[in-house]
């Protein structure tokens, strides 16, 4: 039966979430302005160092933080600098990674979960992946890209995964791949080329949007207890 042409058609591709779409926008609009700014296109001879200007100016220091911490002062430019470090990359390369990774598994989390779901396990992923860098290492290197965060999406969809798998009757543990697939990606690259600190704040992203996806589904919390007093 041919469709007619004045009927409704189905979309080829699913739509995205607009607030996936946005938050895109925004760290592509950050990547876009430093690639011009670096050769020249705008922002005359400053445009150049825009990118390093960006990275001193907003990534998480550990330094800072330690300050802060003896201190007891928590000036709001450093404290800002929890959940601005996400949007300052140290390469064009280095920030479409991360993008992929919220567009493909960030799409999934928003429609599941929602708008509200989906910006509160980016912020709260973005802060304990910043936290966990400052209080678990003594780095004097900057933390800085939407890793931490994209890790919270990747938490937020094995969770997802994990409670359909539990729904199939099929092993849960399969809800892990991912997470143990990138992570083992990760220690070959470090084994072969050498790492830093950052992937501490990759896994306490994840933790918390696996986490974060329990208390802000409905039920979640119920089914998590459930299911642990059953095994």
């Amino acid at each position: 039966m041919t469709q007619s042409p004045f009927e409704p058609q189905e979309p080829a591709v699913n739509p995205m979430p607009p607030v996936v779409v946005a938050l895109f926008l925004v760290l592509l609009g950050f990547e876009a302005m430093f690639a011009l700014g670096q050769y020249g296109i705008i922002g005359g001879p400053n445009g150049i160092g825009w990118r390093n200007l960006m990275i001193e100016k907003f990534a998480f220091s550990d330094k800072v933080f330690d300050w802060m911490l003896t201190t007891g002062q928590f000036p709001a430019e450093h404290l800002i600098r929890f959940v601005t470090y996400p949007f300052v990359h140290a390469t064009l390369t280095h920030g479409i990674m991360a993008m992929v990774i919220m567009l493909a598994l960030g799409k999934i989390v928003a429609e599941a979960l929602g708008t509200f779901a989906f910006l509160t396990i980016w912020i709260v992923s973005s802060v304990a992946g910043a936290a966990a860098y400052g209080l678990l290492t003594d780095d004097p290197r900057l933390l800085f890209g939407a890793y931490p965060p994209a890790y919270g999406m990747i938490g937020g969809f094995t969770y997802l995964m994990w409670v359909r798998l539990g729904a199939l009757g099929a092993p849960q543990v399969r809800a892990f791949s991912l997470i143990g697939f990138l992570l083992g990606i990760q220690l070959l690259f470090s084994l072969l080329f050498g790492g830093d600190n950052s992937w501490i704040a990759e896994i306490a992203g994840f933790v918390t949007g696996f986490i974060g996806s329990v208390i802000l589904v409905p039920g979640g919390m119920a089914q998590l207890i459930q299911k642990l007093r059953r095994d």
